[in-house]
């Protein structure tokens, strides 16, 4: 089965870029927009959207919404501009913490005030997680993915529930009040590994958008693509992070790589037995049971309820 893994997930990245590119310009032309905008991040997702988008509609009609906060990796705020310039998108830089401020939310964790705390507050958030999960048996990220009722610490989840998805949330609302504006289409970066495992922030710059180019992506092939882009190797090679929470990379979160996570769910998408796919991948039964319950547990997050 490993090899079958292996061979189904390889893709063809020059079919596939074209696919997108021709997908991205169509729909632009089909809604009638005059252009398309994104959230760049300095990540390896939305600066894969940004050159399809470039490639298809040209950098002249691709506008992209840099918009960190107290939290951001100020590396990451570097690769997004870096990466703006010299593809010649325009961009626009939007500091959002005095939204966040405004709100509350940095009332939840005050710890960022000070400019001491703030530089250790990546490695104490870390060390909380990790503890977290060795004394539940399951991350935060997992418990949070449907409501917190009756959860242990259920109190210290719905805050931090409330602060870092807060920050997704006001970053849709700036990329649509510009799209309206400029008659934009909203491009979203979101992957499928994300998107199966609910990785993603519902309602925020990731789900409520207009298109979404890579939904049929998983993560590695996401980065196989960057590659043949021409990503810089400093943006494909750093850790991934939804950068909103200090300390935590998206390995970290989940609790298992993205090689790994892929295949798994890649598995379970083509009907393996948990058994047979821990057997094949050498990874623990409980592992891929956990996988499983968050592709069934965010089922809410992908569909809208009706009676």
């Amino acid at each position: 089965m490993d090899d079958y893994l292996k061979s189904k997930m390889r893709i063809n990245s020059e079919s596939v870029a074209g696919l997108l590119i021709s997908f991205i310009r169509e729909h632009m032309e089909k809604l009638e927009r005059d252009g398309v905008i994104l959230g760049l991040s300095g990540g390896v997702d939305s600066a894969v959207i940004a050159s399809l988008c470039v490639r298809a509609v040209g950098a002249e009609k691709t506008l992209a919404l840099i918009m960190p906060e107290r939290d951001s990796d100020r590396r990451n705020i570097k690769d997004a501009i870096s990466f703006a310039r010299h593809n010649g998108i325009d961009m626009r830089l939007i500091n959002i913490s005095p939204y966040l401020e405004t709100i509350g939310a940095y009332r939840l964790f005050p710890f960022g005030r000070i400019s001491i705390l703030r530089k250790i507050s990546g490695r104490v958030v870390r060390k909380l997680y990790e503890l977290y999960t060795g004394r539940t048996g399951q991350t935060p990220f997992s418990i949070s993915v449907r409501g917190v009722k009756g959860r242990e610490f259920s109190g210290i989840i719905k805050r931090i529930n409330a602060y870092y998805r807060l920050k997704h949330r006001v970053r849709m609302l700036l990329l649509y009040f510009y799209a309206e504006l400029e008659n934009r289409l909203v491009v979203g970066c979101a992957n499928k590994t994300e998107y199966m495992i609910g990785y993603f922030v519902r309602h925020g710059c990731d789900d409520a958008v207009d298109i979404m180019p890579l939904l049929n992506l998983y993560k590695t092939q996401v980065i196989e693509l960057a590659r043949y882009l021409g990503i810089p190797d400093r943006i494909i090679k750093k850790p991934p992070s939804p950068d909103i929470i200090p300390g935590i990379t998206d390995e970290i979160a989940i609790g298992l790589s993205y090689e790994k996570l892929d295949h798994i769910l890649l598995a379970i998408e083509d009907g393996f037995e948990d058994e047979e796919i821990a057997n094949a991948l050498q990874v623990d039964d409980i592992l891929v049971l956990r996988v499983r319950h968050l592709t069934e547990a965010s089922e809410y997050m992908r569909v809208t309820y009706t009676p």
